[in-house]
């Protein structure tokens, strides 16, 4: 079986607390218990907002450095995961597409090496 990351988008202005109510949370635990209970689910995380990454940088030095913010600029940062293990990329995507409804966002689903 192939792990896969199931990867949930947000826009860069995302904030929990007025874009989640109690149904998304409620619709997301259901999820997770679903997942569960398939034998599929690996790990799950939520992440903060992207205005809490730091990012490191290898230098011709030899050295690293470390910055505030994300390693990209972009419009939208992952906001949680999921690594699930499935049979197929189908069966993935199937999971993928319960988790863009139950989170009420974009998903990007893409299998490990």
């Amino acid at each position: 079986m192939t792990q896969y990351l199931v990867a949930i988008h947000h826009p860069d202005n995302y904030d929990p607390a007025a874009m989640e109510d109690e149904a998304m949370h409620r619709d997301i635990d259901v999820l997770n218990d679903e997942m569960v209970a398939a034998g599929i689910r690996i790990f799950v995380g939520g992440l903060r907002p992207a205005s809490n990454a730091r990012s490191i940088r290898a230098q011709a030095d030899g050295k690293a450095s470390i910055t505030d913010g994300p390693y990209l600029e972009t419009k939208e940062h992952i906001g949680g995961f999921w690594v699930l293990e499935a049979q197929s990329l189908d069966e993935a995507l199937e999971w993928g597409c319960k988790a863009a409804i139950a989170c009420r966002a974009p998903v990007e689903v893409r299998p490990f090496f």
